[in-house]
Protein backbone atom coordinates (compact mmCIF):
# COMPACT_ATOMS: atom_id res chain seq x y z
CA UNK A 1 0.00 0.00 0.00
CA UNK A 2 1.28 3.55 -1.00
CA UNK A 3 1.09 5.87 2.32
CA UNK A 4 0.35 9.71 0.96
CA UNK A 5 0.93 12.30 3.39
CA UNK A 6 0.42 15.19 1.04
CA UNK A 7 4.03 16.43 2.00
CA UNK A 8 5.34 19.75 -0.27
CA UNK A 9 7.32 19.26 -3.58
CA UNK A 10 10.26 21.15 -3.10
CA UNK A 11 9.99 22.50 -6.56
CA UNK A 12 6.22 23.22 -6.63
CA UNK A 13 3.59 24.46 -3.66
CA UNK A 14 0.26 25.21 -3.64
CA UNK A 15 -0.83 27.71 -0.71
CA UNK A 16 -4.54 29.21 -0.94
CA UNK A 17 -4.81 28.21 -4.43
CA UNK A 18 -2.05 29.45 -5.85
CA UNK A 19 0.88 27.70 -7.44
CA UNK A 20 4.57 29.14 -6.96
CA UNK A 21 7.08 27.19 -8.36
CA UNK A 22 10.99 27.14 -6.77
CA UNK A 23 8.79 29.47 -4.03
CA UNK A 24 8.20 32.38 -6.50
CA UNK A 25 5.12 33.41 -7.08
CA UNK A 26 3.15 32.74 -10.60
CA UNK A 27 -0.24 33.83 -10.70
CA UNK A 28 -1.79 30.89 -12.04
CA UNK A 29 -4.81 29.57 -10.03
CA UNK A 30 -5.25 26.20 -8.82
CA UNK A 31 -8.88 24.33 -8.14
CA UNK A 32 -8.84 22.69 -4.68
CA UNK A 33 -8.00 18.87 -5.16
CA UNK A 34 -7.48 15.94 -2.45
CA UNK A 35 -5.19 14.90 -4.98
CA UNK A 36 -1.52 15.57 -6.15
CA UNK A 37 -0.60 17.87 -8.46
CA UNK A 38 2.57 18.98 -10.05
CA UNK A 39 4.93 16.10 -8.27
CA UNK A 40 5.48 13.50 -11.29
CA UNK A 41 8.24 13.77 -14.11
CA UNK A 42 7.35 14.18 -17.80
CA UNK A 43 8.74 10.35 -17.92
CA UNK A 44 6.23 8.74 -15.74
CA UNK A 45 3.10 10.95 -17.17
CA UNK A 46 4.89 9.58 -20.40
CA UNK A 47 4.38 6.10 -19.14
CA UNK A 48 1.14 6.68 -17.68
CA UNK A 49 0.05 7.48 -21.22
CA UNK A 50 1.77 4.65 -23.23
CA UNK A 51 -0.06 2.13 -20.37
CA UNK A 52 -3.59 3.35 -21.49
CA UNK A 53 -2.47 2.94 -25.15
CA UNK A 54 -0.46 -0.41 -24.84
CA UNK A 55 -3.07 -1.85 -22.49
CA UNK A 56 -4.37 -5.43 -23.52
CA UNK A 57 -7.22 -3.96 -25.01
CA UNK A 58 -4.28 -4.16 -28.19
CA UNK A 59 -4.88 -7.18 -28.32
CA UNK A 60 -7.78 -6.87 -29.50
CA UNK A 61 -7.12 -4.28 -32.18
CA UNK A 62 -5.96 -6.91 -35.02
CA UNK A 63 -9.43 -8.15 -35.34
CA UNK A 64 -11.30 -5.20 -34.25
CA UNK A 65 -9.70 -2.50 -36.53
CA UNK A 66 -7.41 -4.54 -39.09
CA UNK A 67 -10.30 -7.11 -40.01
CA UNK A 68 -12.88 -4.80 -41.37
CA UNK A 69 -10.42 -2.47 -42.29
CA UNK A 70 -8.39 -4.48 -44.66
CA UNK A 71 -4.33 -3.63 -44.94
CA UNK A 72 -4.94 -0.34 -46.70
CA UNK A 73 -7.55 0.92 -44.70
CA UNK A 74 -6.25 -0.29 -41.60
CA UNK A 75 -2.70 0.90 -41.86
CA UNK A 76 -3.83 4.24 -43.32
CA UNK A 77 -6.59 4.44 -40.62
CA UNK A 78 -4.31 3.97 -37.62
CA UNK A 79 -1.48 6.22 -38.99
CA UNK A 80 -4.43 8.90 -39.84
CA UNK A 81 -5.32 8.59 -36.26
CA UNK A 82 -1.86 8.50 -34.60
CA UNK A 83 -1.34 12.02 -36.47
CA UNK A 84 -4.82 13.24 -35.40
CA UNK A 85 -4.87 11.96 -32.24
CA UNK A 86 -1.58 13.68 -31.38
CA UNK A 87 -2.45 16.91 -32.64
CA UNK A 88 -5.99 17.06 -30.79
CA UNK A 89 -3.89 16.40 -27.78
CA UNK A 90 -1.67 19.30 -28.27
CA UNK A 91 -4.37 21.47 -28.26
CA UNK A 92 -5.71 20.20 -25.15
CA UNK A 93 -2.16 20.31 -23.73
CA UNK A 94 -0.98 23.80 -24.63
CA UNK A 95 -4.93 25.51 -23.15
CA UNK A 96 -3.74 23.55 -19.65
CA UNK A 97 -3.07 27.31 -17.96
CA UNK A 98 -5.37 29.07 -20.28
CA UNK A 99 -6.57 32.24 -18.24
CA UNK A 100 -4.39 32.18 -15.47
CA UNK A 101 -5.91 29.23 -13.95
CA UNK A 102 -4.68 25.58 -14.27
CA UNK A 103 -7.58 23.68 -15.54
CA UNK A 104 -6.37 20.30 -13.61
CA UNK A 105 -9.95 18.73 -14.99
CA UNK A 106 -11.33 18.64 -18.56
CA UNK A 107 -14.83 19.80 -17.73
CA UNK A 108 -13.05 22.66 -15.77
CA UNK A 109 -11.52 23.97 -18.93
CA UNK A 110 -15.17 23.33 -20.75
CA UNK A 111 -16.78 25.11 -18.05
CA UNK A 112 -14.15 28.22 -18.10
CA UNK A 113 -14.72 28.69 -21.40
CA UNK A 114 -18.19 28.04 -22.54
CA UNK A 115 -19.94 28.02 -18.92
CA UNK A 116 -21.97 25.96 -16.40
CA UNK A 117 -23.98 23.78 -18.96
CA UNK A 118 -21.06 22.94 -20.68
CA UNK A 119 -18.98 21.94 -17.35
CA UNK A 120 -21.99 19.72 -16.89
CA UNK A 121 -22.35 18.02 -20.30
CA UNK A 122 -18.75 17.69 -20.31
CA UNK A 123 -18.60 15.83 -17.18
CA UNK A 124 -20.91 13.65 -18.08
CA UNK A 125 -19.67 12.74 -21.78
CA UNK A 126 -16.47 12.21 -19.78
CA UNK A 127 -17.97 9.90 -17.21
CA UNK A 128 -19.60 7.78 -19.21
CA UNK A 129 -16.60 7.29 -21.78
CA UNK A 130 -14.63 6.03 -18.60
CA UNK A 131 -17.28 3.96 -17.18
CA UNK A 132 -17.39 1.93 -20.15
CA UNK A 133 -13.83 1.95 -20.68
CA UNK A 134 -13.40 0.70 -17.32
CA UNK A 135 -15.82 -1.72 -17.55
CA UNK A 136 -14.05 -3.12 -21.05
CA UNK A 137 -11.02 -3.56 -18.61
CA UNK A 138 -13.06 -5.54 -16.25
CA UNK A 139 -14.17 -7.87 -18.91
CA UNK A 140 -11.12 -7.86 -20.54
CA UNK A 141 -9.09 -8.59 -17.42
CA UNK A 142 -12.02 -12.02 -16.88
CA UNK A 143 -11.51 -12.79 -20.68
CA UNK A 144 -7.74 -13.15 -19.79
CA UNK A 145 -8.10 -15.32 -17.01
CA UNK A 146 -10.69 -17.32 -18.59
CA UNK A 147 -8.22 -17.98 -21.81
CA UNK A 148 -5.40 -19.08 -18.90
CA UNK A 149 -8.22 -21.34 -17.31
CA UNK A 150 -8.82 -23.23 -20.80
CA UNK A 151 -5.45 -23.25 -21.66
CA UNK A 152 -5.31 -26.74 -18.57
CA UNK A 153 -9.31 -27.30 -18.18
CA UNK A 154 -11.44 -27.11 -21.17
CA UNK A 155 -14.80 -27.71 -19.22
CA UNK A 156 -17.98 -25.57 -18.79
CA UNK A 157 -17.70 -25.35 -15.12
CA UNK A 158 -16.36 -22.02 -14.97
CA UNK A 159 -18.44 -19.15 -17.37
CA UNK A 160 -17.01 -16.08 -18.34
CA UNK A 161 -18.89 -13.98 -15.81
CA UNK A 162 -17.12 -16.08 -13.02
CA UNK A 163 -13.91 -14.54 -13.92
CA UNK A 164 -15.80 -11.20 -14.73
CA UNK A 165 -16.25 -11.38 -10.49
CA UNK A 166 -12.49 -12.06 -10.47
CA UNK A 167 -11.10 -9.38 -12.07
CA UNK A 168 -13.93 -6.87 -10.48
CA UNK A 169 -12.34 -7.60 -7.19
CA UNK A 170 -8.60 -7.79 -8.16
CA UNK A 171 -9.48 -4.07 -9.89
CA UNK A 172 -11.29 -3.05 -6.55
CA UNK A 173 -8.15 -4.73 -3.98
CA UNK A 174 -5.98 -2.60 -6.18
CA UNK A 175 -8.17 0.63 -6.36
CA UNK A 176 -7.98 1.01 -2.66
CA UNK A 177 -4.50 0.20 -2.17
CA UNK A 178 -3.23 3.13 -4.62
CA UNK A 179 -4.95 6.45 -3.40
CA UNK A 180 -4.12 8.66 -6.56
CA UNK A 181 -2.57 8.44 -10.06
CA UNK A 182 0.60 10.19 -8.70
CA UNK A 183 1.16 7.09 -6.12
CA UNK A 184 1.22 4.82 -9.03
CA UNK A 185 4.56 5.06 -8.97
CA UNK A 186 6.33 1.58 -9.14
CA UNK A 187 3.62 0.14 -10.58
CA UNK A 188 4.18 1.61 -14.18
CA UNK A 189 6.93 0.12 -14.62
CA UNK A 190 5.32 -3.32 -13.25
CA UNK A 191 3.07 -2.67 -15.89
CA UNK A 192 5.61 -2.00 -18.95
CA UNK A 193 7.12 -5.10 -18.15
CA UNK A 194 3.53 -6.57 -18.40
CA UNK A 195 3.32 -5.02 -21.52
CA UNK A 196 6.43 -6.49 -23.05
CA UNK A 197 5.57 -10.05 -21.41
CA UNK A 198 2.45 -10.57 -23.83
CA UNK A 199 3.26 -8.51 -26.67
CA UNK A 200 6.72 -10.33 -27.15
CA UNK A 201 5.08 -13.49 -26.71
CA UNK A 202 1.62 -12.69 -28.86
CA UNK A 203 4.27 -11.08 -31.66
CA UNK A 204 6.54 -14.15 -31.50
CA UNK A 205 3.97 -16.89 -31.64
CA UNK A 206 2.01 -14.78 -34.66
CA UNK A 207 5.14 -14.59 -36.78
CA UNK A 208 5.60 -18.16 -35.97
CA UNK A 209 2.32 -19.13 -37.17
CA UNK A 210 2.61 -16.30 -39.93
CA UNK A 211 5.56 -18.67 -41.31
CA UNK A 212 4.29 -21.96 -41.24
CA UNK A 213 0.91 -21.07 -42.11
CA UNK A 214 -0.43 -21.38 -46.19
CA UNK A 215 -1.58 -17.84 -47.48
CA UNK A 216 -4.16 -15.92 -45.76
CA UNK A 217 -7.58 -14.69 -46.86
CA UNK A 218 -7.01 -10.90 -46.32
CA UNK A 219 -10.70 -9.96 -47.54
CA UNK A 220 -12.92 -7.59 -45.41
CA UNK A 221 -15.57 -10.07 -44.62
CA UNK A 222 -19.22 -9.36 -44.74
CA UNK A 223 -21.91 -8.21 -47.52
CA UNK A 224 -21.74 -5.01 -48.82
CA UNK A 225 -24.33 -3.06 -46.51
CA UNK A 226 -23.04 -4.55 -43.46
CA UNK A 227 -19.47 -3.77 -44.98
CA UNK A 228 -20.16 -0.07 -44.82
CA UNK A 229 -21.31 0.21 -41.78
CA UNK A 230 -18.73 -2.68 -40.08
CA UNK A 231 -15.95 -0.27 -41.89
CA UNK A 232 -18.04 3.51 -40.24
CA UNK A 233 -18.21 1.74 -36.90
CA UNK A 234 -14.44 0.47 -36.31
CA UNK A 235 -13.63 4.56 -36.84
CA UNK A 236 -14.81 4.38 -32.81
CA UNK A 237 -12.32 1.73 -31.96
CA UNK A 238 -9.54 4.01 -34.22
CA UNK A 239 -10.18 6.70 -32.16
CA UNK A 240 -10.36 5.29 -28.83
CA UNK A 241 -6.80 3.00 -29.37
CA UNK A 242 -5.36 6.27 -29.17
CA UNK A 243 -7.02 8.72 -26.39
CA UNK A 244 -7.45 8.67 -22.73
CA UNK A 245 -9.96 11.23 -22.99
CA UNK A 246 -8.54 13.14 -19.95
CA UNK A 247 -5.47 14.64 -20.85
CA UNK A 248 -6.01 17.78 -18.32
CA UNK A 249 -6.31 15.05 -15.23
CA UNK A 250 -3.05 13.38 -16.13
CA UNK A 251 -1.32 16.39 -17.02
CA UNK A 252 -2.55 17.63 -13.51
CA UNK A 253 0.43 15.54 -12.11
CA UNK A 254 2.90 17.17 -13.96
CA UNK A 255 5.71 19.73 -12.65
CA UNK A 256 6.43 22.72 -14.01
CA UNK A 257 6.64 23.80 -16.47
CA UNK A 258 3.47 22.00 -17.20
CA UNK A 259 2.99 22.57 -20.92
CA UNK A 260 6.58 22.03 -22.17
CA UNK A 261 6.90 18.52 -20.06
CA UNK A 262 3.35 17.50 -21.27
CA UNK A 263 4.38 18.60 -24.96
CA UNK A 264 7.42 15.95 -24.25
CA UNK A 265 4.82 12.81 -22.73
CA UNK A 266 2.86 13.42 -25.45
CA UNK A 267 5.27 12.83 -28.62
CA UNK A 268 7.08 9.72 -26.24
CA UNK A 269 3.26 8.69 -26.60
CA UNK A 270 3.00 8.94 -29.45
CA UNK A 271 6.47 8.13 -30.85
CA UNK A 272 8.49 5.31 -28.59
CA UNK A 273 5.42 4.10 -27.12
CA UNK A 274 3.43 3.29 -30.53
CA UNK A 275 6.75 0.59 -31.12
CA UNK A 276 4.69 -2.62 -29.66
CA UNK A 277 1.37 -1.41 -30.03
CA UNK A 278 2.00 -1.29 -34.02
CA UNK A 279 3.80 -4.24 -34.09
CA UNK A 280 1.56 -6.03 -32.23
CA UNK A 281 -1.31 -5.24 -34.31
CA UNK A 282 0.53 -5.91 -37.70
CA UNK A 283 1.86 -9.21 -37.18
CA UNK A 284 -1.63 -10.33 -35.73
CA UNK A 285 -3.30 -9.83 -38.70
CA UNK A 286 -0.59 -10.78 -41.03
CA UNK A 287 -0.45 -13.83 -39.42
CA UNK A 288 -4.03 -14.99 -39.07
CA UNK A 289 -5.88 -12.84 -42.06
CA UNK A 290 -9.54 -12.25 -41.43
CA UNK A 291 -9.79 -14.67 -39.41
CA UNK A 292 -8.18 -12.83 -36.93
CA UNK A 293 -10.19 -12.87 -33.21
CA UNK A 294 -11.11 -10.08 -31.03
CA UNK A 295 -8.82 -11.55 -28.58
CA UNK A 296 -5.05 -12.45 -30.43
CA UNK A 297 -3.77 -14.80 -27.74
CA UNK A 298 -6.84 -16.95 -28.32
CA UNK A 299 -5.63 -17.46 -32.11
CA UNK A 300 -2.01 -18.38 -31.12
CA UNK A 301 -0.37 -21.92 -31.39
CA UNK A 302 2.50 -22.78 -29.07
CA UNK A 303 3.92 -23.82 -25.47
CA UNK A 304 0.62 -23.93 -23.08
CA UNK A 305 2.93 -21.95 -20.68
CA UNK A 306 4.02 -19.62 -22.70
CA UNK A 307 0.53 -18.56 -23.48
CA UNK A 308 -0.60 -18.89 -19.69
CA UNK A 309 2.13 -16.56 -19.29
CA UNK A 310 1.04 -14.03 -21.45
CA UNK A 311 -2.98 -14.29 -20.39
CA UNK A 312 -1.62 -13.90 -16.74
CA UNK A 313 0.17 -10.58 -17.86
CA UNK A 314 -2.20 -9.19 -19.63
CA UNK A 315 -4.68 -9.61 -16.38
CA UNK A 316 -2.50 -8.41 -14.66
CA UNK A 317 -1.71 -5.17 -16.99
CA UNK A 318 -6.27 -4.64 -17.69
CA UNK A 319 -5.97 -4.21 -13.29
CA UNK A 320 -2.95 -1.32 -13.43
CA UNK A 321 -4.50 0.27 -16.63
CA UNK A 322 -7.86 0.32 -15.47
CA UNK A 323 -6.96 2.39 -12.18
CA UNK A 324 -5.89 5.39 -15.18
CA UNK A 325 -8.88 5.72 -16.48
CA UNK A 326 -10.89 5.21 -13.17
CA UNK A 327 -8.83 7.88 -11.41
CA UNK A 328 -10.81 10.89 -12.73
CA UNK A 329 -13.94 9.58 -10.98
CA UNK A 330 -11.85 9.01 -7.48
CA UNK A 331 -10.65 12.48 -7.31
CA UNK A 332 -14.56 13.63 -7.77
CA UNK A 333 -15.04 11.91 -4.88
CA UNK A 334 -12.11 12.37 -2.43
CA UNK A 335 -12.02 16.23 -3.03
CA UNK A 336 -16.17 16.07 -2.89
CA UNK A 337 -15.81 14.65 0.80
CA UNK A 338 -12.41 15.76 1.78
CA UNK A 339 -10.76 13.16 2.01
CA UNK A 340 -6.72 14.26 2.33
CA UNK A 341 -3.69 13.13 4.36
CA UNK A 342 -2.30 9.96 5.21
CA UNK A 343 -3.79 7.41 2.63
CA UNK A 344 -3.61 4.55 5.83
CA UNK A 345 -5.34 6.25 8.10
CA UNK A 346 -8.82 4.49 8.85
CA UNK A 347 -11.54 7.39 7.75
CA UNK A 348 -9.46 7.27 4.28
CA UNK A 349 -9.11 3.17 4.03
CA UNK A 350 -12.72 3.06 5.02
CA UNK A 351 -14.22 5.88 2.13
CA UNK A 352 -11.98 3.90 -0.39
CA UNK A 353 -12.99 0.15 0.51
CA UNK A 354 -16.64 1.25 0.61
CA UNK A 355 -17.17 4.51 -2.00
CA UNK A 356 -13.95 3.05 -4.64
CA UNK A 357 -15.23 -1.09 -4.01
CA UNK A 358 -18.80 -0.18 -4.88
CA UNK A 359 -18.01 2.21 -7.89
CA UNK A 360 -15.85 -1.27 -9.32
CA UNK A 361 -18.97 -3.72 -8.15
CA UNK A 362 -21.10 -1.94 -9.99
CA UNK A 363 -18.56 -1.84 -13.38
CA UNK A 364 -18.22 -5.28 -12.73
CA UNK A 365 -21.99 -6.10 -12.68
CA UNK A 366 -22.64 -4.18 -15.71
CA UNK A 367 -19.28 -6.17 -17.39
CA UNK A 368 -21.14 -9.32 -16.26
CA UNK A 369 -24.30 -8.58 -17.96
CA UNK A 370 -23.00 -6.97 -21.14
CA UNK A 371 -19.50 -9.43 -21.37
CA UNK A 372 -20.36 -8.07 -25.37
CA UNK A 373 -19.62 -4.56 -24.62
CA UNK A 374 -17.73 -3.63 -27.64
CA UNK A 375 -20.49 -3.34 -29.54
CA UNK A 376 -21.78 -0.30 -26.58
CA UNK A 377 -18.46 0.73 -26.53
CA UNK A 378 -18.43 1.80 -30.35
CA UNK A 379 -21.41 3.24 -29.61
CA UNK A 380 -19.67 5.29 -26.46
CA UNK A 381 -16.42 6.17 -28.43
CA UNK A 382 -19.08 7.64 -31.19
CA UNK A 383 -21.27 9.56 -28.63
CA UNK A 384 -18.51 11.11 -26.23
CA UNK A 385 -15.21 10.20 -27.42
CA UNK A 386 -14.75 11.51 -30.74
CA UNK A 387 -16.64 14.86 -29.41
CA UNK A 388 -14.46 15.09 -26.37
CA UNK A 389 -11.14 14.64 -28.08
CA UNK A 390 -11.86 15.95 -31.48
CA UNK A 391 -14.76 17.94 -32.50
CA UNK A 392 -14.42 20.23 -28.31
CA UNK A 393 -10.66 20.55 -28.65
CA UNK A 394 -10.42 22.13 -31.83
CA UNK A 395 -13.92 24.45 -30.52
CA UNK A 396 -12.05 25.18 -27.51
CA UNK A 397 -8.42 26.11 -28.81
CA UNK A 398 -10.67 28.09 -31.34
CA UNK A 399 -12.51 29.72 -28.68
CA UNK A 400 -9.09 30.10 -26.61
CA UNK A 401 -6.98 31.82 -29.14
CA UNK A 402 -8.79 32.95 -32.48
CA UNK A 403 -7.87 36.15 -32.26
CA UNK A 404 -4.30 35.27 -32.38
CA UNK A 405 -5.42 32.50 -35.17
CA UNK A 406 -4.49 33.34 -38.86
CA UNK A 407 -7.14 32.64 -41.33
CA UNK A 408 -5.65 29.37 -42.15
CA UNK A 409 -5.45 28.01 -38.96
CA UNK A 410 -9.10 29.20 -38.00
CA UNK A 411 -10.07 27.36 -41.16
CA UNK A 412 -8.66 24.37 -40.33
CA UNK A 413 -9.98 23.89 -36.94
CA UNK A 414 -13.30 24.43 -38.20
CA UNK A 415 -12.57 21.77 -40.78
CA UNK A 416 -11.78 18.80 -38.36
CA UNK A 417 -14.66 20.38 -36.16
CA UNK A 418 -17.08 19.47 -39.13
CA UNK A 419 -15.77 16.53 -40.58
CA UNK A 420 -15.01 14.64 -36.64
CA UNK A 421 -18.90 16.14 -36.27
CA UNK A 422 -19.90 14.03 -39.47
CA UNK A 423 -17.91 10.98 -38.57
CA UNK A 424 -19.69 10.68 -35.14
CA UNK A 425 -22.84 10.75 -36.77
CA UNK A 426 -22.28 8.19 -39.19
CA UNK A 427 -20.21 6.08 -35.96
CA UNK A 428 -23.09 6.45 -33.78
CA UNK A 429 -25.47 4.97 -36.72
CA UNK A 430 -23.81 2.27 -37.31
CA UNK A 431 -22.96 1.73 -33.98
CA UNK A 432 -26.63 1.02 -33.11
CA UNK A 433 -27.48 -0.71 -36.32
CA UNK A 434 -24.38 -3.14 -34.88
CA UNK A 435 -26.38 -3.44 -31.11
CA UNK A 436 -29.55 -4.31 -32.74
CA UNK A 437 -28.20 -6.80 -35.15
CA UNK A 438 -25.94 -8.69 -32.26
CA UNK A 439 -28.59 -8.49 -29.53
CA UNK A 440 -30.34 -11.20 -31.55
CA UNK A 441 -27.10 -13.42 -30.65
CA UNK A 442 -26.19 -12.43 -27.46
CA UNK A 443 -27.78 -12.65 -23.92
CA UNK A 444 -27.28 -11.20 -20.64
CA UNK A 445 -24.30 -12.66 -18.57
CA UNK A 446 -23.47 -14.94 -21.65
CA UNK A 447 -20.35 -16.94 -21.48
CA UNK A 448 -18.51 -15.32 -24.72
Amino acid sequence: MVEDNNTENDSTKVYANKVYANKVAMDIEVPDTAHQISSDSWLQVAFVLTTGVNSAYVLGYSGSIMVPLGWVGGVVGLLFATAVSLYANSLIAKLHEHGGVRHIRYRDLAGYIYGKRAYSLTWAMQYVNLFMINTGYIILAGSALKAFYVLFRNNDQMKLPYFIAIAGIACGMFAICIPHLSALGIWLGVSTILTIIYSVIAIVLSIRDGIRSPARDYSMPGESTSKVFTIIGSAASLVFAFNTGMVPEIQATIRQPVVKNMMKALYFQFSVGLVPFFLVVFTGYWAYGSSTGTYLLNNVTGPVWVKGIANIAAFLQAVIALHIFASPMYEYLDTKFGIKGSSLKIKNLIFRIGVRGGYLAFNTLVAALLPFLGDFMSLTGAISTFPLTFILANHMYLMAKGDRLASSQKLSHWFHIVFFSIVSLAATVAAIRLIVVDSRTYHLFADV
